[in-house]
């Protein structure tokens, strides 16, 4: 099969390119920068979403397109440079796919849609509203909304995968990652936070650095540790590669993520053992992050089966760290 990736350069994209040359499959990737790849049975387009003469260049010959590219901030400032590229650049890609004949069209939407973060309940199932309360997360919805009209005007088939928060294995202990540094180091999200501008939490965490490294166990206003699903990377390609070709997602929408979430409270002990680091302990301003997001849907309906559990991370995690402070 001829795939579009776009996104091709990033996380999941490089790695969902990988797998799919792995299979035999012809790929073409689609993103702002080059990857660099000379593998055979691979090219490349480089250009923004919202560029139709790039987009339809990508699109000849594609059979399906895995729509994995975006604009993911939270900055205000940020907030048209993402509603081009995440809004207008899936309606000019999934138009351009759908003139040229593309029959599978998957789009990486986000848990942000329902929100994960203020659930009406939980475990959030498919049938959670969709209520947004990030620009991101709307966003995403918007761009669901285009690829649903194609849907239902039947020129392809489409599949929104709802994606869970993910990371590499050998991220997870780096205090340099752009999220494990700051969710589970102190003074990385000190930093993030100072770049945020949220000078009140800046304050709370440096009022709480013990002067040496340490790990920051996140709690609420009310002290309860954060909850959240993290996805190792291989998981959330095996999500993406069934719903590619699997008959019964053809019209579907599907959390993709790690089937448990991961109690803060629970993690950061073992994180330590292996760091060899203080936990901190810092109250913040909010409700926090505490959600469990259900992925028995994709389980069921396409056979999907993570197959990375938070402990088998963790022991790559180590090694990685290991082999970078080694070097």
């Amino acid at each position: 099969m001829r795939v579009l990736v776009t996104g091709s350069s990033g996380r999941i994209g490089s790695a969902v390119v990988q797998a799919l040359l792995g299979r035999g499959h012809v790929v073409r990737g689609f993103d702002l920068r080059p990857t660099g790849r000379q593998d055979a049975g691979y090219d490349e387009v480089t250009g923004k979403l919202e560029d139709a003469n790039a987009v339809a260049l990508a699109v000849v010959e594609v059979e399906a397109v895995l729509h994995l590219g975006a604009f993911m901030s939270w900055v205000a400032t940020d907030r048209a440079a993402m509603f081009r590229t995440n809004v207008e650049g899936t309606h000019v890609l999934a138009d351009a796919a759908s003139a040229a004949g593309v029959g599978r069209f998957v789009f990486a939407s986000s848990g942000e849609v329902y929100p994960e973060n203020s659930p009406q309940f939980q475990p959030i199932t498919e049938d959670h509203p969709l209520t947004p309360t990030s620009a991101y997360g709307l966003t995403k919805l918007l761009g669901e909304q285009i690829i649903q009209f194609h849907q239902r005007s039947g020129t392809m088939q489409t599949v929104i995968l709802r994606f869970s928060h993910t990371q590499d294995a050998t991220e997870l202990l780096d205090e340099d990652s752009l999220f494990s540094g700051p969710r589970f180091f102190l003074r990385p999200r000190i930093r993030q936070q100072e770049a945020f501008g949220n000078h009140a939490v800046v304050d709370i965490l440096r009022h709480a650095d013990p002067g040496h490294p340490a790990h920051v166990l996140a709690c609420n206003q009310h002290g309860r540790p954060f909850r959240m699903h993290i996805t190792e990377t291989r998981d959330m390609v095996q999500g993406i590669l069934l719903s590619m070709t699997h008959t019964a997602a053809a019209g579907q929408a599907f959390n993709l993520g790690a089937t448990n979430p991961v109690d803060f409270a629970d993690l950061l002990p073992q994180v330590a053992q292996y760091t060899g680091l203080p936990i901190v302990t810092v109250d913040l301003p909010g409700q926090g992050v505490f959600y469990h997001t259900a992925n028995d849907k994709i389980r069921a309906t396409l056979g999907y089966n993570p197959e990375w559990p938070m402990d088998r991370i963790l022991k790559e995690a180590a090694k990685a760290r290991t082999e970078r402070l080694r070097a």
